[in-house]
């Protein structure tokens, strides 16, 4: 079999101001090497969209470096190994591996950095979401950062995107005694309390505020809040919570096309008299709780406790699409792109 000499792999050219328009990106195709000694050739099966990304076109510090212009970006990806290179071991060509550079149809991949996977223990998308950084996100921001403990009422909001359909529906398995999230439409708030067990959620695209809408969701308060969103909906879990509540700040994906300061939280006065915590959090903090997430995690989802949805769009040529539509909130669960 003949290898591939060139790969298409997406580009940032310009750093977006706000929303990132197509203009800002290109797709382009260029050469693609044999693997050296310690590499792997890989085409790409399954590429990863995520929020964060947005923070990475940005030239800022940040915890993990921005993307450069003109050069290929990158992302999560399971992808099928085709070639293996000199004093490789533990890799032929048939496995299949996870790794870190995805926006491209083909990657040479360092084989200290790419992960073995196994389509016979589960589809190999879920290794970019349920099983994956997505689903670890959510199991860590549970366990580690706000020390779930039983009964308690727990608050997500982006609930219906990757992490927070997992962290809601791991809250309950996990023993709280109560889940409210919020969505972006009123399918998704069925899919929330139909599909997946919430005991409540709401769409804070309705014209009520969302404070309004969380207090009349969680009459009695909240404990913990899983914050992918940030703004008004910090704001009002900030209200809605109990003398020491846990805040986990995994994300604010309201805030990441914004160019200005945002109008709340405006009653941070409270953390004081509540005594709350606030706390951000990144996954790559909480690796060491893999193992033991994977072995629960796998056997709730081949038991049916642990639902996932995809949304999953085909094409490398589709990639900016699926990520814009995620930044947009049109993807139900984890937004893949399969090539």
């Amino acid at each position: 079999m003949s290898l591939p000499s060139t790969t298409l792999a997406w580009h940032l050219v310009a750093r977006p101001h706000g929303v990132p328009t197509p203009s800002d990106f290109a797709l382009r195709e260029i050469p693609l090497e044999a693997p050296g000694p310690g590499r792997l050739l890989v085409r790409n099966v399954y590429l990863s969209v995520d929020p964060y990304m947005r923070g990475r076109m940005n030239d800022v510090p940040s915890y993990v470096p921005p993307y450069r212009l003109e050069e290929p970006m990158e992302g999560g990806a399971v992808g099928e190994v085709l070639a293996v290179g000199e004093g490789v071991t533990g890799f032929a060509p048939g496995d299949h591996v996870l790794h870190g550079l995805g926006w491209r149809s083909h990657a040479v991949v360092d084989a200290a950095r790419a992960g073995r996977v196994s389509e016979r223990d589960a589809p190999l998308s879920t290794y970019l979401g349920v099983l994956g950084m997505t689903g670890l996100t959510a199991y860590a921001g549970l366990v580690a950062v706000a020390r779930l403990t039983e009964g308690d009422t727990v608050f997500v909001s982006g609930a219906a995107g990757a992490v927070g359909s997992e962290v809601g529906q791991l809250a309950r398995l996990l023993g709280a005694g109560r889940v409210v999230g919020s969505a972006g439409s009123a399918e998704k708030v069925r899919w929330l309390t139909e599909d997946l067990g919430f005991d409540a959620a709401f769409n804070y695209k309705d014209p009520a505020p969302v404070t309004e809408q969380l207090r009349e969701a969680a009459p009695d308060g909240i404990d913990v809040y899983f914050d992918n969103v940030g703004g008004e909906h910090l704001e009002a879990a900030i209200d809605a919570f109990h003398v020491h509540g846990r805040a986990v700040i995994c994300g604010m994906i309201s805030l990441y096309n914004a160019t200005e300061p945002p109008a709340a939280p405006r009653n941070l006065s409270q953390v004081v008299g509540k005594r709350l915590r606030i706390e951000g959090m990144l996954v790559g903090d909480h690796q060491g709780l893999r193992e033991r997430f994977v072995e629960q995690a796998g056997a709730w989802v081949r038991s049916g406790e642990l639902k996932y949805e995809e949304t999953v769009v085909d094409g490398v040529e589709h990639t900016l699409d699926a990520f814009l539509g995620m930044l947009r909130g049109e993807n139900t669960g984890k937004m893949l792109v399969r090539l």
